[in-house]
């Protein structure tokens, strides 16, 4: 059956590939991004993010069955709060109005393997309690004592959207409502962004030594975006609050055979 789905971040990268993974197989794509696309708009500006969410609406009929929520930043600075955090959970629930229109909603959120190490845990509390002003002022703490420090921006602010995703998909507002949600988690993908780091031999082990991918090495952008997919797809009928790391088995390298701890 034919679905119209949002995708954001859909100008290049895992973006581009899930946007021309749904349309072959016969879906129709609204693409946002910052530029380029059906709808533009910067996802980091609280009033930008209401007029798209007006635009997705006007274009689709105020319906639409999926929203693959993958735009995000890589900084060391609080930028990767404001869009992967704050940016993404209020597009998200602008939206939400939208996917209950549909039969079967579906919604999947690119966070990232980098969950699993790096992480300021008093930055990833601040964004889950609401609190975006403290949250970007601790971002630019930590941005401040340099990029190895700074570098808790991005992978914080993919932690907190998580720990989002698996707190809201049980409610009343997403399971309640039929809207299933999960996330994505890439390891090491070969995107334009790291181009440059894949580029060399040097650059290679530095990347396996900080993200080791035992199973068939970094991904290409295609490979997170049939997951993305999947997810928005009505086959996904029972899954909701996970996060699927598509990372070359970087989480079991990471945290071993269990994850789940004592009741």
């Amino acid at each position: 059956m034919k679905r119209t789905i949002v995708v954001t971040g859909a100008a290049s990268g895992i973006g581009r590939a899930t946007a021309e993974i749904l349309e072959q197989q016969g879906d129709t794509v609204i693409r946002v991004d910052l530029e380029k696309g059906d709808v533009t708009g910067d996802l980091g500006d609280r009033d930008a993010i209401v007029q798209v969410a007006q635009k997705i609406a006007d274009l689709s009929g105020g319906r639409i069955d999926g929203l693959v929520a993958n735009a995000g930043v890589s900084a060391p600075t609080p930028l990767s709060p404001k869009i992967n955090y704050i940016g993404t959970v209020l597009l998200i629930e602008a939206l939400r109005p939208l996917l209950a229109e549909s039969d079967a909603p579906r919604i999947s959120v690119t966070t990232s393997a980098a969950t699993l190490q790096g992480n300021d845990e008093k930055l990833v509390d601040l964004l889950l309690s609401g609190d975006a002003e403290a949250a970007l002022a601790r971002g630019a703490e930590l941005a401040s004592q340099g990029p190895a420090v700074g570098y808790a921006n991005y992978s914080s602010s993919k932690r907190a959207i998580s720990r989002w995703i698996r707190r809201v998909a049980p409610t009343d507002d997403y399971a309640g409502a039929g809207i299933g949600i999960n996330g994505v988690g890439p390891g090491q993908v070969r995107t334009a962004m790291t181009k440059e780091l894949f580029a060399s031999e040097e650059g290679r082990k530095q990347a396996a030594t900080a993200m080791p991918t035992p199973f068939n090495g970094p991904a290409d952008a295609e490979d997170i975006a049939a997951v993305h997919a999947f997810l928005v797809s009505e086959a996904n009928s029972r899954m909701t609050g996970q996060i699927i790391f598509v990372d070359g088995g970087f989480d079991a390298v990471s945290r071993g055979d269990d994850i789940w701890g004592t009741a």
